[in-house]
């Protein structure tokens, strides 16, 4: 008895504490990836803007036109790219549902011989494809699965992506501008924003990795702001050669 109830004890146990982080990123690696995307690519080109010595104004319009053409560019590509790849999983889903109807016994046998390849004795693999196979929306669900790696009822959404992916764009995007549109004078405080954002955003993707959020955040800082240290120098060296 005491065996058993200890056994049962380890049961609960695992079955309490035996939990994984989510290694898709769900919606926390778009979005915070897509802020990220906005914070880099904008401060860059308000500081390589602002080393040709241009005026604050140019800076803040050269800062709300790279928010506004950079979040409708990825709202573009993510829909195109999320409504191209439905597109193409819903074709092979009527290849595959054209082929359980024609041939339904060879599918089974596919499905059977895939249960036998990971293995399940042959002729309980048979009867385990039998009875799924009895239903057709259930057996293009499995076949889906197995085949393709794919779940039919949870396909993503092109609308929802380009939202997402519009709105984590243009905030990471106004941050650079948000100093300016405050009141600030200078590009130093658009700066030190920017930074803290990116440091943010790499300490959120800590989240869904191994690392360190220290390390995460210390990582993109020190990359967003090579960036912007880069741009910036192009904008003095180009600036100079104009004037």
């Amino acid at each position: 008895m005491s065996i058993i109830e200890t056994e049962a004890t380890l049961h609960e146990a695992h079955r309490d504490n035996h939990t994984h982080r989510d290694v898709n990123g769900g919606w926390l690696r778009p979005a915070v990836f897509g802020a990220m995307d906005g914070l880099v690519s904008n401060l860059a080109l308000m500081t390589g803007v602002a080393g040709g010595a241009v005026s604050q104004q140019t800076i803040v319009i050269t800062g709300l036109a790279g928010l506004a053409a950079g979040a409708f560019s990825m709202a573009a590509g993510e829909y195109t790219s999320v409504a191209s790849q439905r597109e193409l999983v819903q074709a092979e889903l009527d290849v595959e549902r054209r082929q359980l109807r024609k041939h339904p016994i060879d599918e089974m046998e596919e499905l059977a011989a895939l249960y036998v390849s990971r293995g399940v004795e042959p002729a309980l693999a048979r009867e385990v494809a039998m009875q799924l196979s009895r239903d057709p929306e259930q057996a293009l669900e499995i076949h889906a699965r197995e085949e393709l790696g794919i779940d039919p009822d949870d396909l993503p959404s092109p609308t929802v992506a380009a939202v997402s992916s519009f709105g984590s764009f243009a905030l990471g995007a106004l941050l650079p501008v948000l100093p300016y549109l405050l009141g600030a004078t200078a590009l130093w405080p658009a700066v030190l924003l920017a930074l803290l954002g990116l440091f943010a955003c790499g300490a959120l993707v800590a989240r869904v990795t191994a690392r360190s959020w220290w390390f995460s955040g210390l990582r993109q800082l020190v990359l967003g702001g090579a960036a912007a240290a880069f741009t910036y120098g192009l904008g003095m060296l180009f600036g100079a050669a104009l004037y």
